[in-house]
């Protein structure tokens, strides 16, 4: 047993029994984002969190375990990815990468977006042409200290 066969049993069960992302979210006490990460092996439970995960996709106890070890994080195979979503946000990066990061030392000087103290909403934006996905992501600034 590890953490991938643990994801990989968690995607089965959701599949199956065709559970939302945002009913596991609102049984958990998070955000739809956080709990999504969470259930695909990018962040770590509480032991409550891992209880209440563990009774929605049928985990025994061991595999409950899993969801409170710490993971690697960073979950794409590749170093360029090829599905077609995540390419977009790659190609995102390195069209608007520069220009984010520019904008971003102006407003707040030298430091980096925190990944860590961090918050993310994505939401479907009606709109009559098609509609729009709408994705907020939200970081605390952590400027560069002198030593």
């Amino acid at each position: 047993m590890n953490r991938l066969m643990v994801t990989e049993k968690i995607i089965s069960t959701k599949v199956s029994k065709g559970i939302k992302w945002e009913d596991v979210a609102k049984k958990v006490g998070e955000s739809k984002e956080w709990t999504t990460a969470l259930c695909l092996g990018q962040m770590t439970a509480t032991s409550a969190q891992a209880k209440v995960v563990g009774k929605i996709f049928g985990l025994n106890a061991e595999e409950q375990k899993w969801l409170m070890v710490v993971p690697y994080k960073g979950s794409l195979p590749t170093s360029v990815p090829t599905d077609p979503l995540i390419y977009r946000w790659y190609e995102i990066v390195n069209v608007y990468g520069t220009t984010i990061k520019e904008l971003i030392h102006e407003e707040f000087g030298d430091g980096i977006m925190s990944a860590i103290d961090f918050s993310m909403d994505i939401e479907r934006q009606p709109d009559p042409k098609g509609d729009r996905v709408n994705v907020v992501l939200s970081g605390k600034f952590l400027p560069y200290k002198t030593y």
